[in-house]
C-alpha cells in the first residue's frame, strides 16, 4: 500500500486518508465514540457527550503521532490511527519502539478500513528511520483487532499481560504482537 505524505499533515492512500485532529472535529468524533461497541474494544467507555470527545481530542490526540481516519469518498470521520511512544504507550518500550493503536468506527467494520489504516501508520513509522520495532496490543475478547495486526505483518510474541481498561475499572487481558521494521 503506498501513501504519500503531503505538507499538511496528511497521508493519503486509495480510499482514506489520515490526517491531524482538530478541536472543531469534536462533534464528529462524539457521534462515532458514543457507540458502545467502540471504545469497549479499545479499553475506553462510550462518550456521553460532545464535551467529553473534545476532551479526548485535546489530551490524547492533538500530537505528531496520532490521526484521524478520513474516508476519502465523503470526508467523513471514520476512525482514529496512531502509534505511540515509550513515554505514552502502555507497554514497556525501548527508545526505538512503539506500540501502535486504532478504531474504525462499526458501519466501516469488515472492508478493509483499519487495515488499510494500520498500513499507512506502519510506513510512516518505516519513514521515520528511528523506530525499528512496532508492538501491537488487543483485548483478548477483541480477536478482530489482532486480525488486523496480523494481516499488516505483526506476530504473535505469545505474551500475554493484565492492562489497565477505563471500562471496567481494572485490568483485562491483552494479547501482545510486534512487527519488525527492519526485517
Amino acid at each position: 500500500m503506498t501513501s504519500t505524505p503531503t505538507n499538511t499533515n496528511t497521508t493519503r492512500s486509495k480510499r482514506i486518508s489520515l490526517r491531524r485532529w482538530r478541536e472543531s472535529d469534536a462533534s464528529e468524533r462524539y457521534l462515532l465514540a458514543r457507540d458502545p461497541e467502540i471504545g469497549p474494544r479499545a479499553g475506553w467507555p462510550p462518550h456521553q457527550s460532545e464535551k467529553e470527545s473534545l476532551d479526548a481530542i485535546r489530551k490524547y490526540f492533538t500530537n505528531e503521532t496520532t490521526w484521524a481516519v478520513i474516508l476519502k469518498e465523503t470526508g467523513a470521520i471514520i476512525g482514529c490511527a496512531g502509534y505511540h511512544l515509550p513515554k505514552t504507550a502502555n507497554l514497556p518500550l525501548k527508545e526505538n519502539e512503539a506500540e501502535v493503536g486504532y478504531w474504525i468506527a462499526r458501519p466501516y467494520w469488515n472492508q478493509g478500513l483499519c487495515t488499510e489504516a494500520l498500513s499507512m501508520v506502519i510506513g510512516h513509522c518505516r519513514k521515520l528511520g528511528t523506530i525499528t520495532i512496532l508492538f501491537g496490543e488487543h483485548f483478548t475478547d477483541n480477536p478482530a483487532s489482532g486480525r488486523v495486526m496480523v494481516k499488516c505483518g505483526f506476530t504473535d510474541t505469545g505474551e500475554r499481560r493484565k492492562c489497565p481498561s477505563l471500562l471496567v475499572g481494572a485490568e483485562k487481558e491483552v494479547r501482545v504482537l510486534t512487527l519488525n521494521l527492519q526485517q
